[in-house]
């Protein structure tokens, strides 16, 4: 053999250079799906327009334009009008930015690498980048990238049913069959994207890309709508329900609560027939408005577990119906009046049906129950929980967690066992080797001639060479190898690149006749064909020392092959030290001249071996994995090591990263073969004490999974193979390895770790942590003022102030409640404090007590404040815009201070701790309160205001910021006894 040198390797194929790709790419395009139309802008805008709430104010707004036109103003109803356009607007660009944060997602197969053929080397480029004509190597695991013709192959089967729905993998030849003969309806010499290869590997030609290949061509998207309703969402709607059901509740018996006052003191005083006319168009408004309260109605049985199915003509398809029912309250109003015109019981002019003063007080008391509904419905909570997810998966991507799936930026942060994988998760994944034992080297130095090889050396580097389907390029722009395939057995390559001897030449002068792929279930690999050493038929066997060596009989040494009885300990006992330290050890053997049949199967052509040796590598713990590892566990969280290697090897990799501790018992460790053989029952008591399932298989690892979910566990899981999907998918988050991680095992995660570390899983929990507590304090603030607001508007009526805040007020502080509160609390960066507490239960409802009590505590002292507010400026005389003016800010600004207050939900320290890092809060703050002093200054008769004199601002502003210096001296003196208590305990 001869030196290494990268310029004398010969590849099979020599691939497009650099111009050929651009020509190529010229004529046929880029390697891209394009994506299913997206819903034209016009229409989210007019689906804004479905809420019940906006239509309630739609109809108020008519009404209210109706009689301004009878009186020669306009004003409540424009202004209406003005707030509802503002309301659905903003509502509308705030979902639909918030959807455009998901289109990267959308985009993630495009960037999944691929192995390529290019100018003669092995190169990685991204899947989109691909071109007519390119050579791409296809290996386990992988997902077919394009269609193409297939130039080698090797043990190769693709699962189709992409295509064919056909789930049995599908036989791959160079030479396909006779359509009656083949396995599938495809040929069997071609592939097709978004097949995947189950088995082998081969070389294939791209033949279409892009919208041309034949999943493009059967308008299968490539791109999947992962927006996916959430538990929290689910949660939170049921929690809108509550509260909208209550707020229609409410707002009918305060109607009927007016109405009966109005009679009783004479405000209202109409004729029977003016009121037989009152109840027609009752009855007829109601008809008119069954797609706004019938919803409410479903609701409330839902809630008190009545199982009625609302008819179809409410879903959001039969939008239409709505033009039924009103044309159905029309139909009924017109007949209602016109027999009672008939029968002469009310007169034929409109004008003398109902005096104008009753229908204005009727008009009062609508607008007051509309103003309770509004206050009562959050119909903003949903889009802030898509603000914060938003928000939370950008800045997840920029600390190296890629969220695919929407659900992943919360659930993950309720997790309470993680199971991950060893290598490249707890290591650095960069595997070397450390040390070599071969029998038949024992006595000189590896390789200390290549020119001069013996028939054992021989053997070995052609096992290592030609057993192999990693591949290592030179063709980088630094020093450092390109590394394609295994991390194990490109570390073997990487072995031999440092002895200065090329892989390739033996690899070209290997002929391959069959290979088997390393599979989890056997723990070996094998390749059989035509020796370049002697020209005689061999196999060449790698994997699990054990396991090989198991199939051994003889072994290779520097005087020959000699029986291996003699040996077989000593071996034994090399392994067990090189595993003991955390090493992965490969075992090699070959026998020449196997027999059996051409068909055979590997394990019954693999026995009687010869033992060449094995190798041990080496892959390093990351750093950073221990203290990463010690904050899940201080935060309540359980971590269990399951990976395919040996106890010895995984009980030392555990001790290393502090796992393992001293005090651990035999029954904290355990083989994948003896968890199977465990009951159900059995299995999931022992599934929660487990730290560590070593020479687990892929069924295994599901298991575990499954038994630690039905013990109520919230379980995460890491994998970077084929192997792991089974188990990524069943996990309630699954976060797959984005450098090292094969296409299926990224497909099947919700969460890409984009630096393949365990400390990335720590920084997700503490954002999924964050994000849920932010959404809290955004309820925390919402509900706090739909308490106060909605017992003002109760209970203004009865205390001489009909409507101590008006519908466009109203609209004003929802906006204040729903958007910019969502905004500024949504935005709150995450803190490492929420990793000192235990796991959430997903279950607990989303209001804590503490939640509750804050709520309950706050809400009543400001109620308290605001009526004796309306009450004295009721008792210095006539209560004036001014004075309701003034009223309006007030109220505003105690929401205002609280917004503040609301941020420190979950900790006790100050307000203004570190509120510098959150630019948005300060300035969203800012807008609110400018907002507010625009609104009152020259709001006007649209908001029912009039200017306020800087000494009253002023007033306003102190008074109204002992709500925040109250929360202040709250904190310092929990912070106080926080202190006191651990000095105490030392």
């Amino acid at each position: 053999m001869v030196p290494f040198d990268a310029r004398q390797r010969e590849l099979p194929f020599e691939g497009l250079s650099p111009v050929q790709v651009e020509s190529s790419r010229q004529e046929h395009g880029w390697n891209i799906l394009t994506p299913p139309p997206r819903t034209p802008w016009w229409k989210l805008y007019l689906e804004k327009f479905d809420d019940p709430v906006i239509r309630i104010l739609i109809i108020a707004a008519v009404i209210a334009l109706v009689v301004g036109a009878t009186e020669g103003h306009y004003a409540e109803g424009l202004g209406i009008v003005i707030a509802i356009l503002l309301a659905t607007t903003l509502s509308f660009i705030n979902e639909y930015k918030a959807g455009r944060e998901f289109d990267i997602l959308n985009r993630v197969s495009d960037e999944v690498p691929a192995n390529v053929i290019r100018a003669g080397d092995f190169a990685t480029v991204p899947r989109k980048d691909l071109v007519v004509g390119d050579v791409v190597l296809l290996e386990m695991g992988e997902e077919v990238p394009a269609d193409g013709r297939l130039l080698e192959v090797v043990s190769l089967r693709l699962d189709e049913s992409p295509l064919t729905g056909e789930s049995l993998p599908v036989k791959k030849r160079l030479v396909p069959a006779e359509p009656e003969q083949r396995e599938s309806a495809y040929p069997e010499d071609r592939v097709f994207r978004g097949t995947l290869v189950k088995d082998g590997h081969g070389i294939m030609e791209v033949t279409a890309v892009g919208d041309a290949t034949e999943i493009g061509r059967l308008a299968r998207p490539a791109y999947q709508d992962i927006a996916e309703k959430t538990p929290l969402v689910a949660q939170l709607e049921e929690l809108s329900k509550v509260i909208g059901v209550v707020g229609f509740l409410v707002a009918g018996t305060i109607f009927a609560a007016l109405v009966t006052r109005g009679v009783l003191v004479r405000e209202l005083t109409l004729t029977q027939p003016q009121w037989g006319f009152m109840g027609i168009l009752g009855f007829s408004v109601l008809l008119a408005s069954m797609r706004v309260w019938l919803p409410i109605v479903y609701d409330a049985l839902e809630l008190a577990h009545v199982r009625v199915s609302p008819p179809f003509w409410l879903a959001k398809e039969h939008s239409l119906s709505w033009v039924v029912t009103l044309v159905l309250g029309l139909a009924t109003f017109s007949a209602g009046v016109g027999i009672l015109c008939y029968f002469g019981i009310l007169p034929v002019s409109p004008g003398k049906w109902v005096p104008h003063a009753m229908a204005e007080e009727f008009l009062r008391y609508f607008m007051i129950s509309v103003t309770i509904i509004v206050v009562a419905v959050p119909e903003g909570l949903a889009m802030s929980v898509t603000l914060s997810l938003a928000y939370s998966m950008r800045k997840m991507t920029a600390s190296n967690n890629l969220v695919r799936r929407m659900h992943a930026c919360e659930t993950i942060g309720a997790a309470t066992v993680i199971c991950t994988d060893k290598t490249g998760t707890l290591t650095l994944n960069e595997m070397r080797v450390y040390s070599a034992d071969f029998p038949c080297l024992k006595d000189k130095l590896l390789f200390e001639d290549p020119h001069k090889l013996t028939y054992g050396e021989e053997k070995i580097l052609e096992g290592i060479s030609v057993n192999s389907t990693a591949h290592v390029s030179e063709k980088t722009d630094d020093a450092t190898p390109h590394l394609i395939g295994n991390p194990t057995e490109c570390a073997l390559l990487l072995w031999l690149k440092d002895l200065h001897i090329d892989y390739m030449q033996y690899r070209a002068a290997f002929s391959v006749s069959s290979q088997w792929t390393f599979s989890t279930e056997r723990k070996y690999m094998g390749t059989m064909g035509t020796s370049s050493v002697n020209g005689e038929e061999v196999l060449h066997l790698k994997g699990a020392p054990e396991v090989v060596l198991d199939r051994c009989s003889r072994l290779l040494t520097g005087e020959g092959v000699r029986p291996i009885d003699g040996y077989k300990e000593d071996i034994a006992q090399a392994l067990k030290g090189y595993q003991a330290c955390g090493m992965r050890t490969l075992g090699l053997a070959y026998r020449e001249n196997p027999s059996g049949e051409e068909d055979a199967e590997i394990e019954e052509i693999a026995r009687d071996m010869i033992w060449l040796g094995f190798v041990a590598i080496a892959d390093p713990i990351r750093p950073e994995v221990p203290d990463a590892l010690r904050a899940c566990l201080d935060a309540g969280i359980g971590v269990k090591i399951v990976t395919g290697d040996n106890p010895e090897t995984a009980r030392e990799i555990a001790r290393q990263v502090g796992l393992w501790e001293e005090g651990d018992t035999e029954d904290r460790i355990m083989t994948g073969k003896d968890f199977a053989q465990l009951s159900d029952e059995r299995a999931g008591d022992v599934a929660v004490s487990l730290k560590i399932l070593s020479r687990a298989r892929p069924m295994d690892k599901l298991r575990l999974v499954s038994l630690l979910q039905e013990k109520g566990e919230v379980v995460a899981v890491t994998g970077d193979g084929t192997n792991d999907a089974p188990a990524l998918s069943r996990a309630h988050v699954g976060l797959a390895m984005g450098k090292t991680g094969t296409s299926v095992a990224k497909e099947a995660s919700d969460i890409i770790l984009l630096d393949d570390s365990f400390r990335s899983i720590t920084n997700a929990v503490m954002w999924g942590r964050s994000l849920y507590e932010n959404i809290q304090r955004f309820i925390l603030f919402q509900l706090t003022i739909n308490v106060v607001a909605l017992c003002i508007a109760l209970l203004g009526p009865f205390i001489g102030v009909k409507l101590p805040l008006t519908v466009t007020q109203m609209l004003w502080v929802n906006l204040i409640m729903d958007t910019f509160a969502a905004l500024a609390l949504a935005t709150e960066p995450p803190h490492w404090n929420v990793m000192r507490r235990q796991p959430r239960n997903p279950k607990d409802f989303i209001v804590s007590k503490t939640m509750a009590k804050t709520i309950f505590t706050v809400a009543p002292l400001f109620l308290v404040f605001l009526v004796w507010f309306l009450l004295e400026i009721q008792r210095r005389g006539n209560v004036n815009h001014y004075d309701l003016s003034m009223f309006f800010t007030v109220f505003v600004m105690l929401q205002f201070w609280n917004l503040f207050n609301a941020r420190c939900l979950g900790q006790n320290s100050s307000a203004f701790a570190d509120i510098l890092k959150n630019k948005a809060f300060l300035c969203i703050a800012a807008a609110i309160f400018l907002g507010q002093v625009l609104i009152t200054q020259f709001g006007g008769p649209f908001f029912r205001t009039v200017p306020l004199t800087l000494v009253d601002w002023v007033r306003i502003v102190v008074a109204t910021s002992v709500v925040l210096w109250i929360g202040e001296l709250w904190r310092l003196a929990c912070r106080m006894k926080a202190r006191l208590e651990d000095a105490a305990t030392g």
